[in-house]
């Protein structure tokens, strides 16, 4: 939910808060259904060995439908001027608790090679020792490819999480490749520019 300010009269910029925005609104409350999700994908994902169809069937639902609600939240925030602080800090939080549970869950089981998950979630808890590292020089806005690879993400996992035949495992290896490649790539790039606002940051500091 991590999106620009906004803060207009409701009559006169489509439902936007004016003044103080509440904690409690729906933005943040789909973050929290989100989070609140994460054990009912486990233990769907668990049940019954983990490789019964019908739950990795329900689990994939799970999954979907939680994932779904990242773009809603941050999409809601937008248009009706509801981003808070906490929606900012909880929306990351739910988006790599249901990422990371559901790779370390694929693993566990055995069906998806554990290099993967820890180049993904290694990637991801970087980023985030990152901006905290050069928070007070600003932010990084997210990038088209951050999405991009947000994106791929869910559908290799979903990919995973489906009871498919022998014959979806090549499509999967070339969904998740894809995956890991762009969190390789866009975490590179938000190592570069971060450098590069930390070096302006002290710049503008000294001057």
């Amino acid at each position: 939910m991590t999106a620009e300010s906004a803060a207009s009269d409701s009559a006169t910029s489509g439902g936007r808060a004016d003044g103080p925005v509440p904690v409690l609104n729906i933005a943040n409350v789909l973050t929290m259904s989100r989070l609140a999700l994460v054990p009912v994908f486990l233990v769907a994902l668990f049940w019954d060995d983990g490789h019964d169809p019908m739950w990795r069937w329900i689990a994939t639902g799970v999954f979907a439908i939680a994932s779904i609600t990242d773009r809603i939240d941050g999409d809601l925030a937008r248009r009706r001027g509801l981003v808070t602080d906490f929606g900012k800090v909880a929306d990351p939080i739910a988006d790599k608790a249901l990422t990371g549970s559901a790779l370390v869950g694929l693993s566990l089981l055995g069906d998806l090679a554990w290099w993967v998950t820890l180049v993904i979630i290694g990637r991801e808890l970087a980023i985030t020792g990152l901006r905290f590292w050069v928070i007070r020089h600003g932010v990084i806005p997210a990038s088209r490819g951050g999405k991009v690879k947000t994106l791929l993400q869910a559908l290799a996992i979903g990919l995973y999480l489906l009871p498919l035949a022998g014959w979806a495992d090549p499509l999967r290896w070339v969904v998740m490749g894809a995956a890991v490649l762009a969190t390789v790539v866009t975490g590179l790039d938000y190592v570069f520019r971060a450098l590069r606002l930390r070096a302006s940051g002290k710049r503008a500091a000294g001057a």
